[in-house]
């Protein structure tokens, strides 16, 4: 619970911080903080609540207090991570209708 607890009052900073980080260059920079804190948040979350809806709705509670610059930035780097990282491939066939 304390983890839960300190990720939360942190999240907010680092997600601000992570606008205009370029994430290509150098792995640990401001923006994978950012996200990595966001996904610390979401497993302790799930513990503390019993299941992994309350780390998905702990998530969209911190997203819901940064600036929208700063929820567009984070949200193109999970974008961007799940793209380079098979994401496409592994539900399109899952999906009737896909965007053309």
């Amino acid at each position: 619970m304390e983890d839960a607890a300190q990720l939360t009052n942190e999240l907010g900073p680092l997600v601000e911080r992570a606008v205009g980080v370029q994430w290509y260059e150098t792995i640990g920079n401001d923006a994978d903080v950012a996200a990595l804190a966001l996904c610390r948040l979401r497993r302790a979350r799930a513990g503390v609540g019993g299941g992994i809806l309350h780390g998905d709705a702990a998530v969209r509670d911190a997203l819901e207090a940064v600036s929208a610059s700063a929820l567009v930035w984070i949200t193109s780097r999970a974008i961007s991570y799940m793209d380079e990282n098979g994401f496409p491939e592994a539900v399109e066939s899952h999906v009737d209708r896909l965007i053309d």
